[in-house]
C-alpha cells in the first residue's frame, strides 16, 4: 500500500490541485518539457503566502497565449505535488492551465496537517483559485472566477469534493478512491478501524505533525479503543459529507474494489447526495485501490480528461462513458501472471441493493468467544502487506483469509444451482447476545468450493458492526462490504460473524457471544449491469472452416508447447541452467532476451549486470515463473520453470521490496506471512532465517520503528523463509547507507555459505564486486560474458606493480618511455602501468627488472566498473 497513491498515473492522467495568492519573492523558476507530438509544455514553481502558511506549488500551460479552462491536482497523502507532475504535464499539453501544490505538512509546504480542514486545506484552494483568476491564460467565467475543475487520488480526492461544496467557483470534479465520510470510513459502525487509522499518522509523519486537535483525538481513541462522539464530530466537520447539499458540479466518482479504507459505500454514499442536488454523476468501480491492485491508470486518466473536455471546455460530443461502470477480473494473463480485465456498464447507476435475492442459510444458534486482550485476531485485509494486497489474489480465486476455531459462527447456503453475481452489499438479520453490555462484530460472505475447503474472502472485505446492549439480546441487520464477485455453479455462500480481525480494535475483555441467525441472506445482483461482446470481425463469417481449421491446429500445438518436460536428472544438483533463453514482447521491435545461456553452481553468489535495458529483469520474471519465454528453456534443479511450477518453492524472490505492517513486530509479521502461504509452520525454518538476517532483539520491537536498512533485511529475511536452495534478489541494497550496505552483503555471503545459491542484480558494482563470487554481464538482451568475478576483473590491460619502497617519479618517467607502456604512475604501492596493444606483462617485469625498479609483485589492477563497462562498449 502506498497513501500517496501516487496518483493513478500514467499518460493523460489527472488528479487535482494547485496555486495560491502571494508569491514570494525570487520563488518562481521556469522550465519546458517537449515532446514530439505535443506543444511544449512550460512549468514554474512558485512558494506562495496562503492563510498563514506557505504552500509550495508549479504552474504548466502549453500551446498558444489564448484563454483555457484550469485544473487543481491534489496528490495523496503523504506525497507531495512532484508525485502528481505526469498528470499535469499531459494535462497541461491537452489544453489545460494546470496548477499542483503540496498540501499543508507535506514536502516544502509549511503548517500542520489538518486531514482537509474546512479553515485550513480547504480555505486554501479557495486562494489558489484566486490565483487562477488572475493568470492571462486562464478562461474566466467572470470577473474573479476561473473555468476551472479538481481531481485527485485518495487525500486529493477529498479535497475536490470539499472544494466543490465550499466554493461555488468549482465546475466540475473527479475525486478518486476517497471518502465521503470519513469517521464512517475510520469508525465503520462505531468500531475504531485501528490499522489504517494507524498507518495515516505514521504516513503523516507522527501525531505530532498533525493539528493539535486529531493528535489528541487520535491518542484517546487508539488507547481506549473506542471512538467516542467527539472524535466522530471532529472527523465528520473535514467530510465531504459535511457540505454534501452544496456539491452541485458534475463529478465523476472513481472507486476502488480492493480497498478496505474507502470501500465502495463511500461512493454510494456520495452518489445519492449529489444526484440529489441535480448534478450529473458518473460512477466507476476500477479494479484496484488502497489494497493494492490494478488502478487501471491510462484508462481512468482518458475517462478524467474526457470528463473534463465535456464540462469545463463544453465539448458536448466528449464520450464521458457509461453512468455505471465496473472492471471485472476474467482469468489470468498467462505471459506475467496478471489478472486480466474486462468491464461491465449500466446506462444507470443501480446503487449497493438493486436486484437482490434470497439465499437461505442454514445453521443452528451458535456461541464462540472474543479472547482476552483480542488475540489472536482473524485475518481478512492487510494493509502494507506485499505489492498487490491480499484482494488481489482472492479476485484470482485464492483464499488467504484466516479465522481460528472457537472464535466464529458460521451459516452455509446450499450449493448454488446456477451461477450468481454478486453487485453490491449483501445484508442479513441476526440475533445477538452477549455476556458483556457491548459487542463487535465481523461480517464476511465467503465464496465456499464444491470440496467445502477452498473458500474465498471476495476482496478481503469485512464488515463491523457494533452491538450496544448485546446482554439483553438484540437484533441486528448486518449490511455485508460491497463486492462485484462470481459465485460458480455448485458453491456455497457462508456468512461469518467473527469476533476479532487484525485491522480493527476489539474489546480486550474475555466475552461470550451467542448469534442467530433472523432470516435468508439478501444478495443483490444488479441484473441491469453488463459486459458488452466485442463485435466478431467481418472475416470470421467470410471463413468459417478456415477460422475452424485454424483453431484446432493452434489447439493441438497449443497443447504440445505447453507440455511440461521431464526433469532432466543430469541437473538434479544444478541451482539453475538456462539454455538458448529468448523473449520478445508483443508490439515490441527487438528481443528482450535473445540465445541467453549460463549455468550456476552450488554455493556461487551470482551478479547480474547489465545497463538498463539489457533484459536483467525480463530475465528475472522468467525464472520466476511470471512470464514465459518464446524460446529456450530454464531448469531449476533439472525441472523445467513454467508457471506454477512445483520447484519454484524451492526458489526464494525479493523483488521489489516487501510492505510489513508497521504496528506488529517484524517477527509476527514473518510468521504472519508464512501463514499466509498455507505451508506447515516448522517448514519456514523461521529461526535460521532470522539468524542468516542478523536482525537479533530487533525481531521483537514494531516494524515502524526499524530502519530502512532493517526493514531490508527483514524483507530479505522473509525471502529466506523456508530456507529455498536458490535465492533472488533485485537491487536490495536500494535506498542503503554504507554501513547498511555492508550488512546486507554480510546476509547474502552468509546464506550462500551453508551450500546455497544467491543470484542477484544490482546496479553499485563495487558493491557487486566485493559481494559475488560469479558474474553474468549482458547487453542488449544477449550474455556478453560469464564467469568468476577475479577472471572478468582481470582481463584488463592496467597492472599494479608493487614494490618494496616507493618509486620516485623519475624512475616512473623511465618506465613510462619503456616500449608497450602508455603510461606509469607512481602509487603509494609501487606503480600503475597501463599497456598499450604491443605491451605484454612478460616484457614489462623484465624490463622493470633491468632498470632495477624493487619488484615485489605484478598483477592486474582494474575495478568492475571498468571491466563492466569494457564489456558493453560504454553503453550503460
Amino acid at each position: 500500500m502506498d497513501l500517496r497513491l501516487r496518483g493513478l498515473r500514467r499518460p493523460r492522467r489527472i488528479i487535482a490541485a494547485v496555486a495560491a495568492v502571494v508569491v514570494l519573492a525570487g520563488a518562481g523558476t521556469w522550465t519546458a518539457v517537449a515532446s514530439d507530438d505535443a506543444p511544449p509544455v512550460h512549468h514554474a514553481d512558485q512558494v506562495m503566502a496562503v492563510n498563514g502558511v506557505r504552500l509550495d506549488t508549479s504552474y504548466f500551460t502549453s500551446g498558444d497565449s489564448g484563454r483555457r479552462p484550469a485544473v487543481l491536482l491534489g496528490h495523496g497523502f503523504g506525497g507531495t505535488k512532484d508525485d502528481v507532475r505526469e498528470q499535469a504535464e499531459d494535462l497541461a499539453a491537452d489544453g489545460y492551465a494546470v496548477l499542483t501544490w503540496s498540501a499543508r505538512g507535506f514536502g516544502r509546504s509549511t503548517g500542520k496537517i489538518g486531514l482537509n480542514d474546512p479553515k485550513g486545506e480547504v480555505a486554501d484552494v479557495s486562494r489558489l483559485i484566486d490565483w487562477l483568476a488572475k493568470q492571462p491564460q486562464v478562461q474566466l467565467d467572470k470577473a474573479g472566477d476561473p473555468r476551472v475543475g479538481l481531481a485527485g487520488a485518495s487525500y486529493g480526492g477529498a479535497i475536490s469534493l470539499l472544494a466543490a461544496g465550499h466554493d461555488t467557483r468549482v465546475d466540475a470534479i473527479a475525486p478518486a478512491i476517497t471518502y465521503w465520510n470519513l469517521a464512517d470510513a475510520l469508525f465503520p459502525d462505531g468500531v475504531f478501524k485501528k490499522l489504517w487509522t494507524g498507518v495515516f499518522f505514521n504516513t503523516g509523519g507522527g501525531c505530532a505533525r498533525f493539528e493539535p486537535a486529531l493528535c489528541a483525538m487520535y491518542e484517546r481513541v487508539a488507547e481506549s479503543g473506542t471512538p467516542d462522539a467527539a472524535a466522530r464530530a471532529l472527523l465528520e466537520e473535514r467530510s465531504p459529507s459535511a457540505v454534501g447539499d452544496r456539491i452541485k458540479v458534475p463529478t465523476l466518482l472513481l472507486q476502488g474494489q480492493t480497498d478496505s479504507l474507502f470501500t465502495l459505500a463511500q461512493s454510494d454514499a456520495a452518489e445519492k447526495a449529489i444526484r440529489a442536488n441535480g448534478a450529473p454523476v458518473d460512477v466507476d468501480w476500477i479494479a484496484g485501490g488502497h489494497d493494492g491492485g490494478d488502478l487501471e491508470a491510462s484508462r481512468v486518466q482518458a475517462r478524467v480528461t474526457s470528463w473534463f473536455d465535456r464540462y469545463l471546455k463544453n465539448d458536448k460530443g466528449a464520450d464521458t462513458g457509461p453512468a455505471f461502470r465496473i472492471t471485472r477480473t476474467g482469468g489470468v494473463d498467462s505471459t506475467d501472471g496478471a489478472a486480466l480485465l474486462r468491464g461491465a456498464s449500466d446506462d444507470t447507476y443501480p446503487g449497493l441493493t438493486a436486484g437482490d435475492r434470497s439465499i437461505a442459510l442454514t445453521g443452528r444458534e451458535q456461541s464462540f468467544a472474543n479472547p482476552p486482550g483480542a488475540s489472536p485476531p482473524a485475518v481478512s485485509a492487510l494493509p502494507g502487506l506485499g505489492g498487490g494486497g491480499l484482494s488481489q489474489l482472492s479476485s484470482l480465486g485464492v483464499g488467504v483469509s484466516l479465522d481460528f476455531p472457537g472464535q466464529f459462527a458460521a451459516f452455509t447456503s446450499a450449493p448454488l444451482t446456477t451461477d450468481l453475481r454478486v453487485t453490491g452489499s449483501p445484508t442479513a438479520t441476526l440475533h445477538v447476545k452477549s455476556t458483556r453490555e457491548d459487542a463487535v462484530l465481523f461480517g464476511k460472505v465467503y465464496d465456499v468450493g464444491p470440496d467445502g475447503r477452498q473458500q474465498v474472502l471476495p476482496a478481503q472485505l469485512v464488515a463491523p458492526v457494533r452491538v450496544e446492549g448485546a446482554k439483553a439480546g438484540k437484533d441486528v441487520t448486518l449490511t455485508l462490504p460491497a463486492i462485484d464477485h462470481e459465485v460458480d455453479k455448485g458453491h456455497r455462500l457462508r456468512l461469518v460473524l467473527a469476533s476479532t480481525d487484525l485491522g480493527y480494535a476489539s474489546p480486550a475483555a474475555a466475552a461470550t457471544y451467542t448469534v442467530s441467525l433472523e432470516g435468508d441472506l439478501a444478495v443483490p445482483t444488479a441484473a441491469a449491469v453488463s459486459t458488452a461482446a466485442a463485435p466478431l470481425p467481418s472475416w470470421v463469417w467470410w471463413l468459417p472452416l478456415s477460422g475452424a481449421g485454424l483453431a484446432l491446429a493452434l489447439l493441438v500445438t497449443g497443447r504440445r508447447r505447453t507440455a511440461t518436460p521431464a526433469p532432466d536428472p543430469e541437473l538434479a544438483e544444478v541451482p539453475l541452467q538456462i539454455t538458448d533463453l529468448s523473449k520478445k514482447y508483443a508490439g515490441g521491435d527487438r528481443y528482450s532476451v535473445r540465445d541467453l545461456s549460463f549455468r550456476v553452481e552450488k554455493g556461487q553468489v551470482l551478479g547480474l549486470l547489465g545497463p538498463n535495458g539489457a533484459g536483467k529483469t525480463t530475465t528475472l520474471r522468467m525464472l520466476m515463473g511470471l512470464i514465459r519465454p518464446d524460446g529456450g528453456e530454464i531448469r531449476v534443479f533439472g525441472h523445467a520453470i513454467r508457471p506454477g511450477a512445483p520447484v519454484l518453492s524451492r526458489v526464494g524472490a525479493f523483488v521489489e521490496g516487501a510492505g510489513f505492517l508497521p504496528h506488529l513486530s517484524g517477527r509476527q509479521n514473518l510468521e504472519l506471512y508464512w501463514q499466509a502461504t498455507g505451508r506447515p509452520a516448522e517448514d519456514a525454518h523461521l529461526d535460521e532465517a532470522l539468524e542468516i538476517a542478523g536482525l537479533g532483539d530487533a525481531l521483537a520491537r514494531a516494524v515502524r520503528t526499524y530502519s530502512q536498512g532493517m526493514r531490508q533485511r527483514l524483507a530479505i529475511a522473509q525471502a529466506m523463509l523456508g530456507l529455498p536452495d536458490l535465492l533472488i534478489l533485485d537491487e536490495p541494497t536500494n535506498g542503503l547507507d554504507p554501513p547498511q550496505i555492508r550488512e546486507m552483503r554480510e546476509v547474502m555471503i552468509r546464506y550462500a555459505a551453508a551450500g546455497r545459491t544467491v543470484i542477484v542484480s544490482s546496479h553499485l558494482l563495487a558493491e557487486v564486486e566485493q559481494t559475488c563470487t560469479h558474474l553474468v554481464v549482458m547487453d542488449r538482451g544477449r550474455l556478453v560474458q560469464a564467469g568468476p568475478v577475479g577472471v572478468i576483473v582481470g582481463s584488463g590491460d592496467t597492472l599494479l606493480v608493487g614494490t618494496a619502497t616507493p618509486v620516485e617519479e623519475p624512475l616512473a618517467e623511465k618506465v613510462a618511455a619503456l616500449p608497450g607502456v602508455a603510461s606509469a604512475v607512481p602509487t603509494d604501492d609501487g606503480l600503475l602501468v597501463r599497456l598499450d596493444a604491443d605491451g605484454s606483462a612478460q616484457h614489462l617485469v623484465a624490463e622493470l627488472v633491468r632498470l632495477d625498479v624493487p619488484v615485489q609483485s605484478v598483477g592486474p589492477h582494474r575495478r568492475l566498473e571498468d571491466a563492466f563497462l569494457t564489456l558493453i562498449g560504454g553503453s550503460a
